[in-house]
Formats: structure tokens, C-alpha cells, sequence
């Protein structure tokens, strides 16, 4: 079983690395023993995101209802014959994620099948579902068991999930209109709604995030703290050229960081991260 095991962690390796250089530049910057359950926690979250999001001409609906119902027959048996969730499962049992955070999750998921846009109150539960708790579910496995620890660094990794998103929402406002029919803005429900001033709004709710879950980064365990904290820096600098921007500029083409720039923000880490943790 052991060879299973080990392929399907490395399964979701290839699919995270697939889909995303900055985050996988971010775990392997992690001690060794945090990699593989990290990258079985984000296989989960992108081939869920994947089925809402690209599976087009299929029934996304179905694909979800059979993808949460897999994922909590692994999760019971120990077992699963689809490699990602088979990760995942070996990653949640092992490390106590809590099933609450995997159902708010999949609802978030669910809710991009049928909402365009979000009200104030659906749009915290959204951004709870679908970035706080996949914070919380890194935290599990980062503090291996402390408990204490577990809640002290709560709101900082909840804050950290949430700023990541936001920035995703402003990065990604183009794609997210045109491909997708979906406004990430809280409140506004017609593309003639946004502008500037709505932008500077979320951009001071992100900002708030960022400073609280700096904190927090300060005090994770040494084994990730440098992998956090460049991923902190890399959307901390992809957030700076995005409040330089204005909307009708992120309208027309997405903020990019290059992967020059990537290697650069992580030598800043490496520089950065011992005086991080005295400040």
C-alpha cells in the first residue's frame, strides 16, 4: 500500500504544479514532511475548482454531488480508487481536518454553479468556504497536532486565505466577467457597477487581512514559515501592482508577476524570514 500511497501524493504534486508555479514554489520552500500533505490539500481544492469552473458541456451538478460524496467515502474507508482523493483522505485522517471545513468547501463550490454575484452575507460565507478554511486545513497540518497553537493562529490563517482570494477576484476580474459570468465584489451585480471606488474598498479590507496575517506568519513553525512567507510576498507584491491599476486596466488584461520576479521575491524570503520571526 505504501507505493499507492506515495503515487497518489505524487499525483497531486504533478497537479499542482500544473496549475500553479507560485504555489508550488511556496510548498517546496516547506521542510520536507509538509510537502506532500500540502500538495494532496490543493489537488483536492483544484479538481474541485476545476469541475465548477472548466468542465464545460458536462453535468457540473452531478460531477460535484458524486466528487463530495467520493470524497467522504474516502475519507470513511481509508481509501480511494481516484489518487487525489486518496491523498487527501490519507492527509485528513491523519491530521484531523475537520469535516466542517471540507463541507464549507464544497459548499462554496456548489454556490459558483448558480450565483453570477454576491450579496454581502453570501459573499463572506463564499470567501470562507472557498479560501478561510483551505487556510485552516494548511494550519492542521503545519501545527501537527498543537492544538493550542491550532487556535492562536485561527483568524491570522483565516485572514491570509481570504486576502489570497480577494487579490485572485481583482487579478482575475476579466476572466471572471467574460468566461465565467461571475462578479467577485461584494454588493455589485452588473459590470457597470464597478469602478475605483468599489475597488479601493476591497483593496482596504485586503490590506487589514494582509497586516493580521503577517502576524501570524511570524509565529508558524520554522518548517513552513519560509514557504508562507513567500507566498505572502508574491501576493503582497502581485496586490501592489494591482492598487496601482484601474479597473478599466485590469478590465483589459490580467496582473501578472513574472517568474523572474517570483525567484527574486523568494530570495527576499530567504533573506527575510529569521528577522521575520524576532520582529
Amino acid at each position: 500500500m505504501q507505493l499507492y500511497h506515495d503515487t497518489t501524493t505524487k499525483m497531486s504534486r504533478l497537479l499542482t504544479t500544473s496549475y500553479s508555479t507560485s504555489f508550488s514554489m511556496g510548498i517546496m520552500a516547506f521542510a520536507p514532511k509538509f510537502r506532500g500533505p500540502i500538495y494532496a490539500v490543493y489537488g483536492f481544492v483544484r479538481l474541485a475548482d476545476e469541475i465548477v469552473d472548466t468542465f464545460h458541456g458536462y453535468d457540473k451538478k452531478k460531477l460535484l454531488e458524486d466528487f463530495r460524496k467520493e470524497t467522504y467515502r474516502a475519507i470513511d474507508e481509508g481509501i480511494s480508487t481516484n489518487p487525489v482523493l486518496h491523498a487527501f483522505q490519507l492527509v485528513v485522517n491523519q491530521y484531523g481536518i475537520d469535516r466542517e471545513y471540507i463541507e464549507a468547501f464544497l459548499g462554496s463550490m456548489e454556490m459558483d454553479l448558480y450565483n453570477n454575484y454576491y450579496e454581502n452575507k453570501e459573499y463572506n460565507n463564499y470567501i470562507y468556504g472557498s479560501a478561510e478554511v483551505v487556510g485552516l486545513m494548511c494550519l492542521r497540518v503545519f501545527v501537527e497536532g498543537d492544538g493550542k497553537l491550532f487556535d492562536e493562529l485561527l483568524l491570522p490563517a483565516k485572514a491570509l486565505g481570504s486576502a489570497f482570494q480577494k487579490v485572485n477576484f481583482l487579478r482575475d476580474i476579466k476572466s471572471d466577467i467574460e468566461d465565467r459570468g461571475r462578479i467577485y465584489l461584494p454588493g455589485i451585480d452588473q459590470y457597470a457597477e464597478i469602478d475605483d471606488d468599489n475597488k479601493k474598498l476591497l483593496e482596504d479590507s485586503i490590506q487589514a487581512e494582509f497586516d493580521l496575517a503577517l502576524e501570524g506568519i511570524r509565529r508558524l513553525p520554522a518548517g513552513v514559515r519560509l514557504g508562507v512567507y513567500s507566498a505572502y510576498l508574491y501576493y503582497t507584491k502581485l496586490f501592489d501592482k494591482i492598487k496601482r491599476s484601474k479597473v478599466k486596466t485590469l478590465m483589459r488584461k490580467r496582473v501578472r508577476v513574472s517568474n523572474l520576479r517570483k525567484i527574486a521575491l523568494l530570495l527576499k524570503s530567504l533573506l527575510e524570514v529569521k528577522v521575520l520571526k524576532t520582529t
